[in-house]
Parts: structure tokens; C-alpha cells; sequence
């Protein structure tokens, strides 16, 4: 009906509403255009916190947020944590929200993964993870230079590795001159207590530091100092130093063997220790008539006594064989050692023992703590020192030397030694020179 009537109007008329069908034609798929691309633009708003990649194209847009998420885009964050005491991997790992599949997968990252067994508190783990929340990574810094990394390989599989930051080293010196006590003038110097005990240790074997350091007396002392990306992170090693006691001239230098010779390579150990603890005072020393505080009687004192706090430890003299470690009412807590044919030490009023009958010790091993047991007036160690059987005093008695230095290491030490002994030299007289 509507096409006939269309053919029953006049020429003009059909013109003219062919016109307006295409107008409409026109206007209408313009809309629908717009409300299209209206619909595309909406679909591209960004949403907060989530990260889109620059290549990211108008298709991709517009899927979801999941759908981006399943296609494999991932998010790192990041999260430190400090080991607690009581702490082990399983328990941080649930503190941080992981799971006992995962614990049991990083575990067996390799043999670099062990390490983790050996956290001690107040150290730092710092974790990645990916957006689902899955480990990425595990940075574990367990020394000043060594750090261990654990790596996701694939969703299970994760592999481990330990990293050794280069270390810068530099010379130090310190040097002074003691008016009331070598500790006061080391401090003095700027040296740490840990350099300050190292360095009497160099010398114990020629020096008692307890009795025979007097004012006037000097030291002059070369050490390393440590450094990591710029970050000082230690003392290293003492190199060379030089004591002058009441006018005698001491010399140490560190070989690479770790050990101290003097310049004509004498080796600055001897077979014993000449105090075998760190002691604050000697209150009793070697005599043939003492009144003993407990009985009350005049007798022979056949050894040393060193006063220090309970607890402080106290080592071997020498390398040895315990023959005796107990306790009886006049000793207290005791240990003797045999040293080959002719030495015997003795070490009482412990605490508590470390070591048992029967044992082979090395010299400076921790053989028990110091206390007051058995028949003793306050905290002390009482030493003795035998020679062939008979009572000898600790600390005048002549004590057997050490090997000296390898032939065929002479030449070599002799080569390390020489600059080093004259850097001491040379920055002691700058030193000097600064002073005047």
C-alpha cells in the first residue's frame, strides 16, 4: 500500500522524501557511531593502583581488570622483615602470608638456601611478590659482604645464590704514649676495644700487661679499615705495630699465614699463654709465705691469683691433655692439664667447667668460667704452672718459644715486612712532627 501510493505522487514529491530517507539514514548511523564510540572511551578509564603497560592497545583495554591480571601482567611489592628470637623460616613466612608449600619450596633452593637455618635476631629478610601474591624473591644479607638471593624460577621451582660485595681496604694508624694505663691511651688513640685486646695479645707473650707497663712507655700500631660500596663496615686485620716497654723495642708483622713474627722471623707466640684470662687485677701473686683469707693460716701461695667478674671466661695456656676436671671443697671447679713430658698447668675455683678428662685442648680454648667455688674469698682464678713437677710462678717463668718462621717463607716475609715497618715509622714521625 505504501509503495503504490509513493508511485501515485507527483514528481516532486518523490524527490523530496527521497531526501529526507537519507538525511534520516544519515543522523541515524551517526548516532549509533557516537554511542559506539561512547561505549570504547568508558572501557579506558584508568582504575587506582593498577598498572597498565604503555603498549596496551584499545582491545586490550577493554577486558576486565582479571582478564589483564591472567594475561601475566604482574605488580611487585616489596616487605622487610626482622628476625625475632624464636623465629624460623616457617614461622616468618606465615608472618608475612605464605604458606608451608612455600616454606618447603624455598627450603630446597639449592644448598645456598641452608643458610636460612642460621638467622640470628635482629636481622633483616626483605621479600617481592608478585601480584596473586606469590614469592619472587628472598634477599637475605647474612654478613657485612655476603648476601644470599632466592629466585623464583617457575611457580614451584625456585633456585638460590650468594653474592660477595667487593671489599675496599684502606691503612689506619694509631699511636700514644701511656700515663696512667695502656687501655686509657689506646682508647685515647681512637682504637676500638676489640683492636686494643688484639694488640696486647700480640705482645702477651713478651709483655705482662697487668705488672709491667709503666708511664713513658709507647705504641705505634698499623690495622686495616674495611669498606663496602663507600659503607665502612669494620676493622680488619692489625699489620704491623711496635711496643716499647721500659725502654726494650718490640716488632710484629702479620705474615700471610695469619700468625705475628717479629722482624728476624721469631714467631711472637710462645708455647704457653703468659695469663691464661682477661683479668680487671692480680690479687694474690706466686709466693712462698701468704695469709690464705678462708683459713687464716700462713702458707706457701704456688701460683696466681686473677680477679674478674663471674662468668669471664679462661682458656688453655697451651695445647695439652686434661688430665683432671671436677670439683672438690678446696678447689671448687677445677681443670689440669698436661702439656707433653714436663708442663703441667692447673686452673680453679671455676664456675663451671667446659671440658672433660681425657680431652686434647688447643691453646686459648675456653676450658671454663671463672668463679668462686670451693675455698676462695671472692671471684678468681687461681693458675699454677709446673715445670718437671715442681710449682714454677706464671708469670717470670721461662716459657718455651715457638717455631720460628719457614725457611722457605723468610724471603717472602721479609719482602711483606720491610715497607711495613717503615709506613709505621714514617707516619710515627709525621705524627711527632704534627705534635710539635
Amino acid at each position: 500500500m505504501v509503495a503504490q501510493t509513493i508511485k501515485t505522487l507527483p514528481r516532486p514529491h518523490k524527490i523530496s522524501l527521497v531526501a529526507l530517507s537519507v538525511v534520516v539514514f544519515i543522523l541515524t548511523a551517526s548516532m549509533l557511531f557516537s554511542a559506539d564510540a561512547s561505549r570504547h572511551a568508558t572501557s579506558t578509564v584508568l582504575e587506582p593502583g593498577v598498572k597498565y603497560p604503555v603498549a596496551l592497545n584499545l582491545e586490550q583495554l577493554s577486558a576486565s581488570n582479571s582478564s589483564v591480571i591472567d594475561s601475566g601482567i604482574e605488580s611487585i611489592e616489596s616487605q622487610t622483615y626482622r628476625v625475632k628470637p624464636g623465629d624460623n623460616l616457617a614461622k616468618i613466612f606465615k608472618q608475612v602470608g605464605l604458606t608451608p608449600t612455600d616454606t618447603y619450596h624455598v627450603s630446597r633452593a639449592g644448598k645456598h638456601a641452608k643458610k636460612l637455618l642460621k638467622m640470628m635476631p635482629g636481622e633483616f629478610l626483605n621479600f617481592t611478590f608478585d601480584r596473586r601474591g606469590k614469592l619472587n624473591t628472598l634477599i637475605y644479607e647474612f654478613s657485612d659482604t655476603e648476601t644470599l638471593t632466592i629466585t623464583r624460577k617457575t611457580d614451584d621451582e625456585y633456585i638460590s645464590q650468594i653474592d660477595i660485595a667487593e671489599v675496599y681496604t684502606k691503612f689506619r694508624f694509631a699511636q700514644g704514649e701511656i700515663t696512667s694505663s695502656f687501655w686509657n691511651a689506646a682508647i685515647k688513640a681512637g682504637m676500638s676495644d676489640n683492636k686494643i685486646m688484639e694488640l696486647a695479645d700480640i705482645f702477651g707473650w713478651d709483655i705482662d700487661f697487668a705488672m709491667e707497663i709503666r708511664a713513658g712507655d709507647t705504641f705505634n700500631v698499623m690495622y686495616e679499615e674495611r669498606f663496602v660500596n663507600g659503607d665502612f663496615i669494620g676493622y680488619g686485620d692489625i699489620l704491623a705495630a711496635e711496643f716499647v716497654n721500659q725502654g726494650e723495642v718490640f716488632q710484629a708483622i702479620r705474615h700471610t699465614d695469619g700468625s705475628y713474627y717479629a722482624p728476624n722471623g721469631r714467631s711472637m707466640k710462645k708455647s704457653f699463654l703468659r695469663a691464661p684470662v682477661n683479668f680487671r687485677y692480680i690479687s694474690s701473686n706466686f709466693t712462698k709465705k701468704r695469709f690464705h683469707p678462708v683459713t687464716k693460716r700462713w702458707k706457701a701461695h704456688r701460683g696466681t691469683d686473677y680477679a674478674a667478674p663471674t662468668g669471664t671466661p679462661v682458656v688453655a695456656s697451651g695445647k695439652g691433655r686434661v688430665i683432671k676436671s671436677t670439683y672438690d671443697r678446696f678447689n671448687g671447679h677445677h681443670v689440669f692439664i698436661q702439656h707433653g713430658d714436663r708442663y703441667v698447668t692447673k686452673y680453679l675455683h671455676f664456675s663451671k667447667r667446659k671440658v672433660k678428662k681425657g680431652e686434647i685442648v688447643k691453646q686459648g680454648q675456653v676450658i671454663g668460667l671463672l668463679g668462686s667455688t670451693g675455698m676462695s674469698s671472692g671471684p678468681h682464678l687461681h693458675y699454677e704452672f709446673l715445670v718437671d713437677g715442681v710449682h714454677r710462678n706464671p708469670r717470670t717463668v721461662t716459657l718455651p718459644k715457638a717455631e720460628p718462621i719457614a725457611k722457605s717463607e723468610k724471603a717472602a716475609f721479609t719482602q711483606l715486612s720491610l715497607p711495613r715497618l717503615t709506613m709505621l715509622a714514617n707516619n710515627k714521625r709525621i705524627m711527632l712532627a704534627s705534635i710539635d
